[in-house]
């Protein structure tokens, strides 16, 4: 009992120092956003419109337009998240096929490049014409898009850039091609899909308030943005503004938190311990 003891003594003892030393890693970056919202708040400050206000003017302006800015944030979170999930899947699929198969990863590979070279700007009135101008699958779309990209040429990395000794001890062991690719391929390429999907998490609130530029219902952020912007709330809009960015952020640290269950053995997560 004793000996169980001393060892839960030694277990909690490390949570602090544990919880000492992360917080130590983050202390620079909370010190910097502090003084960015400390220094913004001074050089705004004072009375008239600008471009850019103070952030006690945007935190007022998002208490008075409550209810209409988290409508429109849980509407624009909806496409954006769909359009992640469809770029995701079907980014997954194509790499699947690419890597798998040569005839398809010479059809593929050209058409993905070109469809990527496409200005966003320039697709996203298509994409309301064809799916409906209030359709929010036409900004998921827009958002799979952005999505799809990175997710492939990761995953087909990761799916094709095997250490070739594991590939030759599955071989000596007369291992299937199912099994190379589900305990060697697939493993390989976790560390890539999260990568991406890092990427990808951003990448979709972008492409998803972009496509609402173009048309919409009034209740998204992209046209409550646009709005307020033509007609001078720029406190409104940057609340707008805010809630994209802290939709994106809590969507890239809820993909960390899956890495870090799906992939701990992962180097880049054991902070260089052996």
């Amino acid at each position: 009992m004793a000996a169980s003891a001393g060892a839960f003594g030694r277990r909690s003892g490390t949570l602090p120092e544990a919880f000492l030393r992360r917080f130590r890693d983050y202390l620079p970056a909370i010190a910097v956003f502090v003084g960015a919202i400390i220094v913004w708040e001074v050089a705004t400050a004072g009375p008239g419109r600008r471009v850019l206000p103070p952030p006690s003017s945007v935190l007022e302006a998002f208490a008075s337009n409550f209810g209409l800015l988290t409508r429109s944030a849980m509407n624009t979170y909806f496409e954006a998240l769909g359009g992640l999930a469809i770029g995701t899947l079907a980014g997954i699929v194509v790499a699947f096929s690419t890597a798998r198969w040569v005839t398809a990863r010479d059809a593929l590979l050209p058409v993905a490049i070109a469809a990527n070279s496409i200005p966003i700007i320039a697709i996203a009135p298509i994409l309301n014409n064809w799916f409906g101008v209030l359709n929010p699958f036409s900004k998921m779309t827009m958002a799979a898009m952005l999505v799809f990209f990175p997710v492939m040429i990761n995953v087909t990395r990761g799916l094709v850039n095997v250490q070739p000794a594991s590939l030759e001890l599955m071989r000596s062991y007369a291992s299937r091609e199912w099994t190379v690719l589900r305990k060697v391929r697939i493993p390989n390429m976790l560390p890539f899909l999260f990568t991406a999907l890092k990427v990808g998490t951003t990448l979709s609130f972008i492409g998803a308030i972009v496509g609402e530029y173009f048309g919409g219902t009034s209740e998204v952020l992209g046209r409550v943005i646009l709005a307020s912007m033509s007609s001078g709330r720029f406190d409104v809009s940057w609340a707008g503004i805010v809630l994209g960015a802290l939709g994106a952020i809590a969507a890239y640290l809820l993909v960390v938190v899956v890495e870090r269950l799906v992939i701990p053995w992962h180097a880049s997560l054991r902070g260089g311990e052996p």
